[in-house]
């Protein structure tokens, strides 16, 4: 039905128009089917572009040292860890909307899981990087693994630095079983489908033998639930632990028990701007309006607004706290945020992440896709200017007057994050190219059970 003629109090549909199973494969395994078209190509040329500055970024680092970077002292930590933390968060929206959302029996999420889940991947692969690289000497990193060796020295486990290690890596690897065990099902129907015999054979190697057998399902279903389950609480402990770098310190502006909590809700804020700036021109461009309607972007745009409250209640406190302690260098800390030679950046990030989102509190907002796609790239911005924030500016200012330095990133840090946001979309659009950008076999059986409970059920 057309938003402009329906009734504000209907409920909007999860699956539009009327389709069959074999009408809801083919909307879902027609871009993987046809021609490859000149569009995509052209995106996927500047993204390899893209990651060539990244490549030329990281040779420069390894070659030269940190000392590309504009790092200095006092701002020892600047850009490489605010694009870390600033990555890391955009990847909780996959395990929130696939884990979570699975374990509470949300069904709007089975249209738009499989771009969250993937959105992981690439996000956690680019947050690892910037660690590496911040080593100094990133070919010694396997130091940070604890592993019996000859000179037995372990990882200094009061350091933050290893339990990011331990964090990242364990959330990687669960999300990618989590991804790949829900995509079985849907790499056997692609090979079963394909008229290519090189498709036949790797969506075959990768399917694992699955043939849809009522013990294959009964088996699947249970894997599935168990590494929602597992995932489940990554979501708070994997940023809550990127929190403790800055939280166990003693610089002002970063020694705050807020933290935890305050980042895990602006990872899931963050999270879901980028899903809603890939999913909004992906469905349009792929056709797959009829299975992600706009119930899932309004369902979304509510999520984005509630985590919105949070992040802006965290700010708040950060303000109240540091006024309320008297303590003159907490105190210091707010005011330097607020009116000093970063003031620009504290501001942008109030407007993108608490007042741009207060649109979404209008139904007629929150469906309409233009607004919702311009929101949802502010907010990515937004979230990048409070990571530069927390990091930059509490550093370039610290207790003594004598050791302050302005900071200015060089073309290697601005190439680092400008690589890594191509890697991204490169690596995105080769999924959107040879996997299903939503899970079929989800989708079909949300469908039947719909259809037991009738033409209400359609629309709740």
């Amino acid at each position: 039905m057309d938003p402009a003629i329906q009734d504000p109090l209907d409920p909007l549909p999860l699956i539009a128009g009327r389709h069959g199973d074999d009408g809801l494969t083919r909307m879902i395994f027609s871009p993987i089917w046809e021609k490859t078209r000149r569009g995509w190509w052209f995106l996927f040329v500047l993204g390899l572009g893209g990651t060539g500055v990244l490549v030329a970024a990281v040779t420069t680092t390894l070659a030269q040292g940190i000392g590309s970077w504009g790092n200095n002292i006092p701002v020892a930590w600047a850009l490489g860890i605010t694009d870390f933390v600033w990555w890391i968060g955009i990847g909780h929206a996959g395990t929130l909307i696939s884990a979570i959302l699975l374990l509470f029996q949300q069904r709007w999420r089975n249209s738009i899981n499989r771009f969250a889940e993937t959105m992981t991947l690439f996000a956690v692969m680019c947050a690892g990087m910037f660690p590496v690289l911040h080593l100094g000497r990133p070919w010694f990193a396997y130091w940070l693994v604890p592993y019996p060796n000859r000179m037995n020295i372990w990882p200094q486990f009061k350091s933050a630095l290893p339990w990011d290690v331990v964090a990242v890596s364990t959330y990687f690897t669960v999300s990618l079983l989590f991804w790949y065990v829900g995509l079985v099902p849907d790499l056997a129907s692609l090979r079963d489908s394909s008229h290519s015999r090189l498709r036949r054979i790797v969506y075959g190697i990768f399917a694992l033998g699955w043939r849809g057998s009522t013990r294959q399902w009964h088996h699947h279903k249970i894997a599935y639930l168990l590494l929602g389950g597992l995932a489940t609480p990554l979501v708070v402990s994997v940023h809550t632990i990127v929190s403790f770098d800055f939280a166990i310190s003693q610089l002002p502006g970063w020694h705050s028990t807020i933290f935890p909590p305050y980042f895990v809700a602006g990872a899931v804020f963050s999270g879901f701007g980028m899903v809603l700036t890939l999913i909004i021109p992906a469905r349009r461009v792929l056709g797959l309006e009829d299975v992600i309607t706009l119930k899932h972007i309004d369902n979304m745009n509510k999520v984005v607004l509630a985590t919105s409250m949070m992040v802006a209640y965290g700010y708040l406190m950060e303000t109240f706290i540091g006024w309320y302690s008297g303590d003159k260098n907490d105190w210091f800390a707010v005011i330097n945020r607020m009116f000093g030679p970063f003031a620009y950046m504290f501001w942008l990030l109030i407007v993108c992440n608490v007042l741009a989102p207060q649109l979404f509190w209008l139904r007629s907002i929150r469906t309409n896709l233009i607004v919702t796609w311009i929101v949802s790239v502010l907010i990515n911005v937004g979230m990048w200017s409070e990571r530069f924030v927390i990091v930059v500016v509490s550093l370039h200012r610290d207790f003594l007057p004598s050791s302050w330095a302005q900071y200015k990133p060089t073309w290697v840090d601005w190439g680092l994050l400008f690589g890594t946001v191509s890697f991204f979309g490169t690596l995105f659009l080769l999924f959107l190219r040879f996997l299903p950008a939503v899970s079929a076999t989800e989708v079909k059986e949300l469908r039947k059970e719909l259809a037991e409970h009738g033409v209400e059920a359609t629309a709740a």
